[in-house]
């Protein structure tokens, strides 16, 4: 058994500031199935919303995030998160985190703030257009010159630990994990009664995501197996501009290049998106999504096209050095000719229910990131929101896990944990079930759950999920347990559960279109989509 007094499941930009804090109060353990970069937050190419210019100001960015998440947002969030971000954007600066700076009119260094969509001001920090990529590299390298922080890399968390788990009648708390050792294949009990989930989001679930191969759902479907409240997962961000290539399907172009000054245009080489709303190229993500999907139906082309040839060649360089690079390398000169894009899936604004500290309805258990709902993003995230949401929660659930379970007082109670029970005890040689399997899960989700949707097309995606959930369980128990089963597990519990939550929301609003009701229900602005397993 490995002891600690934290354990934190990812090794996001939210799980490391999480253990950087957590450090100063004990030992910490960090989980991570892949390796310690192996991310959503490391591969954000835009930025940092945060309020630090003195032309801008904390209620300028409280609105534009109201705004954006459509009647959802829950305001004191907002408000917390938000005007806590200028101190923890110090943090970063402390361990080393670099933005890009500029001189001012007077003469001195100040960040080089950047414009997204849906923001009234200039206020993204960035680095280049790899900022995800230089904070997750400066705070690993701060948390890996910490002693009592240890990495497992290559470790999968099968599942959360709870009393109510071991049949406990006390409260119901959090007393560990089960994690595989994808090396040995054996599976160990880490222990502790502070746990964070940072294990980001989902968008593997869908067959288009910019997302990096490890987002699989993993931290939901784990919580909601352990009885954690989720909530609003029908709400799932489709980034407007994925380049359209067969070698980098996957490769996002920020939105920051459109706060820059590139222009949409369709096949005939004109700008449409001022006739779907007139923020144009720069209106929220939820909008521009829809506007290029049915701008693609429309003309029956295979994709849009994102222009910024008419900007200095020195200044694309300079702004966006690796999606040049990463353009060239397919025959693409973005300073000559436009980039092809087409939507995909992006980010979650769902997730585990918690309060602005992270915390959620079982003692103990904490989720910080993307995988939380905090209800700052309410109906659709407001660009370059998360990387704040994931520094302000991760500061506040260690400060409130501390709190509710003091040092030295770990556990009022001593439970002995049962060692893990194998789910099988054969050995997976049919991995094509598996492949398969995963592949029919993330088709369907695309065709039937996407950016527009209908209830048939909803409910015959809630039929077949239904049936796969029968498979993948009767396969995870009859089966070593391996990181490939995990995986699938995960990826149909959190599809079941964008599903569902979509089924119940009779209205279209922020990220959720649905032609059977193209209207927004004003009535309905309070409600969350709330599932509880208990």
């Amino acid at each position: 058994m490995i002891e600690s007094d934290f354990i934190i499941i990812g090794t996001g930009a939210g799980g490391l500031v999480a253990a950087l804090h957590a450090s100063e109060h004990g030992s910490v353990v960090m989980v991570t199935k892949r390796g310690a970069l192996d991310s959503n937050s490391n591969w954000a190419q835009g930025g940092i919303a945060c309020v630090t210019a003195e032309t801008d100001s904390i209620e300028k960015h409280v609105s534009d995030t109201l705004i954006a998440g459509a009647g959802l947002c829950k305001e004191a969030a907002v408000r917390t998160i938000v005007s806590e971000g200028p101190e923890r954007i110090a943090d970063l600066v402390k361990w080393g985190v670099h933005f890009d700076q500029r001189e001012s009119e007077s003469g001195h260094l100040e960040f080089d703030l950047t414009k997204e969509g849906g923001h009234t001001a200039r206020r993204v920090l960035h680095a280049a257009d790899a900022t995800g990529r230089e904070i997750t590299e400066k705070l690993l390298a701060a948390v890996r010159s910490k002693p009592n922080i240890k990495i497992y890399e290559n470790h999968y968390a099968i599942d959360i630990i709870t009393t109510a788990k071991l049949g406990l009648v006390s409260e119901d708390r959090v007393l560990g994990l089960y994690v595989l050792n994808e090396t040995s294949g054996e599976v160990h009990t880490f222990r502790s009664d502070r746990v964070i989930l940072a294990t980001g989001g989902c968008g593997r679930v869908y067959l288009y995501t910019t997302n990096p191969r490890v987002a699989t759902g993993d931290g939901v479907a784990m919580a909601w197996r352990a009885g954690a409240t989720i909530s609003n997962m029908e709400f799932i961000q489709f980034h407007p501009t994925c380049l359209y290539h067969p070698q980098k399907r996957s490769f996002l172009i920020t939105e920051a290049m459109r706060g820059e000054g590139a222009r949409l245009i369709g096949k005939d080489g004109q700008e449409f998106m001022q006739r779907y709303d007139k923020r144009g190229s720069l209106a929220p993500r939820d909008i521009v999504s829809r506007s290029i999907d049915h701008e693609i139906k429309r003309t029956g082309g295979p994709c849009v096209y994102l222009d910024i040839s008419h900007k200095p060649a020195d200044f694309i360089a300079s702004h966006f050095p690796n999606i040049q690079k990463a353009c060239l390398e397919v025959g693409i000169d973005i300073t000559k000719e436009p980039i092809p894009v087409v939507p995909a899936a992006h980010y979650q604004c769902g997730g585990v229910v918690t309060d602005v500290n992270g915390a959620t309805n079982i003692r103990g258990l904490c989720a910080v990131g993307e995988v939380g709902c905090t209800g700052l993003h309410g109906a659709n995230r407001l660009a370059s929101n998360s990387l704040l949401e994931c520094c302000v929660t991760a500061q506040r659930a260690v400060a409130h896990l501390l709190k509710k379970i003091p040092q030295g007082k770990q556990a009022e109670q001593s439970y002995e944990l049962r060692p893990w029970q194998t789910s099988g005890d054969v050995e997976n040689d049919e991995l094509v079930v598996i492949y398969h399997n995963w592949d029919e899960i993330r088709r369907l989700m695309w065709d039937y759950v996407s950016i527009v949707r209908t209830n048939k097309r909803l409910q015959r995606a809630a039929a077949r999920l239904r049936n796969l959930k029968r498979e993948v369980q009767e396969f995870y128990w009859s089966n070593h347990v391996t990181s490939e089963i995990l995986e699938l597990r995960n990826l149909v519990e959190t599809a079941s559960l964008i599903v569902e939550c979509a089924i119940r929301r009779h209205e279209s609003r922020g990220l959720h279109y649905t032609l059977d009701f193209p209207q927004t229900d004003d009535s309905r602005a309070p409600l969350d989509c709330t599932l509880r397993r208990y």
